[in-house]
């Protein structure tokens, strides 16, 4: 059974300009039963500002948990909005990702016990999403005539994330695949991620954090099913994160791609509440 409430963990990190664009096409969902979670991964003081702002404008609930800024946590933090949560369903999205207003309800309709959602986007290019701040403009509910368009002017890369189409069965194919999910847009029971201890905290800086809960999940028994062609998003043009931490953490994947291991090693049921880092003194066993 889907569950009544969903909650959208919506990462940032000193963004209101694009933040400010996510929660608006959020507060245009057809389906309200949700919540907005915004998982802060140590933003500025403005960006506490602006939510508090939003939070009268919302017409759900909107929650803001933040830590202090010590390099790229997106594992961690994530942890705290799932802990920070109330919903059944926790669908991740970053915070310079726009949702169409059928979003919610697409991701209410795919969900089924014993499967998390993969979804799709589009990548906007750095001068329409330029133009997008700018003008304040809603490509989220942009007609297949203006995509069109968009496309030919070389602003976004691809159209077929925006089609919804009834796949059925297909969405299953590829169910212990965990090649291309991401978290920028992305579906799993909490039960399912109580399972797991969520996000593994000893990846730190960008990369693989999303690779490792996927794979955890394929080995709890967790099987993925394809959002694509009804939950796609348009994702904001943002510089390329710092990636030297990627070799570290790919090691870490590899670890656990060579083995059966479900819990994280550092996770959810490891934050501390001041915020700190989890310690590393308690192992999650598999």
């Amino acid at each position: 059974m889907t569950p009544a409430l969903i909650s959208v963990i919506v990462t940032t990190y000193n963004r209101e300009d694009a933040l400010d664009a996510a929660l608006r096409a959020l507060s245009q969902q057809t389906d309200k039963g949700f919540e907005v979670v915004i998982a802060d991964d140590g933003s500025r003081d403005a960006t506490a500002a602006f939510i508090a702002h939003w939070r009268s404008r919302m017409p759900v609930p909107l929650k803001h948990v933040r830590h202090e800024h010590r390099g790229f946590r997106g594992g961690e933090i994530r942890n705290r909005g799932i802990r920070a949560s109330a919903g059944g369903l926790c669908i991740f999205l970053d915070g310079d990702c726009l949702a169409p207003a059928h979003f919610i309800a697409a991701h209410r309709r795919l969900a089924e016990p014993g499967w998390f959602v993969t979804g799709h986007r589009i990548l906007l290019s750095e001068a329409l999403t330029a133009t997008v701040l700018a003008q304040g403009l809603t490509p989220e509910r942009w007609s297949v005539a203006e995509l069109l368009r968009a496309r030919a002017a070389g602003g976004i890369n691809r159209l077929l994330p925006t089609f919804d189409l009834p796949l059925g069965a297909l969405r299953k194919l590829n169910g212990r695949s965990w090649i291309g999910a991401q978290t920028c847009n992305l579906a799993v029971a909490r039960s399912d991620l109580d399972r797991i201890d969520g996000f593994d905290c000893a990846y730190t800086g960008w990369g693989l954090e999303d690779s490792d809960l996927v794979v955890r999940l394929i080995h709890a028994g967790v099987r993925r099913k394809d959002g694509r062609f009804a939950t796609g998003v348009l994702h904001l043009w943002h510089p390329q994160n710092d990636r030297s931490q990627l070799p570290a953490n790919r090691a870490r994947l590899d670890d656990v791609l060579n083995g059966d291991r479900i819990r994280a090693l550092r996770g959810l049921s490891l934050l501390s509440d001041d915020g700190a880092e989890p310690s590393g003194a308690a192992l999650a066993q598999p």
